[in-house]
């Protein structure tokens, strides 16, 4: 999706639906995690991808990504490795709750 965003873009925003759901999907990237991403790039791209809430999974940071303008490689990367991490995060949790760890 990464790859293809800044053109699928151009040509979705013209639907309203799409427009409102990426307006509130971007709003919800810069208020959550912009200042991080800002500052700390791939570091706080990774960081703002493995936390597992709702909202903050791979759709939102590339999403986050070409708001701040990670170069595509590295926005990849970082959500790459930000989502191995949040799935070792929640397989992690689910063993503990269910006792086997």
């Amino acid at each position: 999706m990464m790859f293809f965003l800044e053109h699928i873009n151009r040509n979705l925003l013209r639907w309203h639906g799409y427009k409102k759901m990426a307006i509130w999907i971007a709003r919800r990237a810069v208020v959550s995690s912009g200042d991080k991403i800002k500052k700390y790039g791939f570091w706080g791209l990774i960081f703002f991808v493995m936390i597992p809430f709702p909202g903050t999974g791979v759709y939102a940071g590339s999403i986050a990504g070409y708001i701040f303008k990670v170069e595509t490689k590295t926005a990849f990367k970082a959500n790459a490795i930000g989502i191995i991490i949040s799935s070792v995060i929640v397989w992690g949790t689910t063993l503990f709750a269910k006792g086997i760890a």
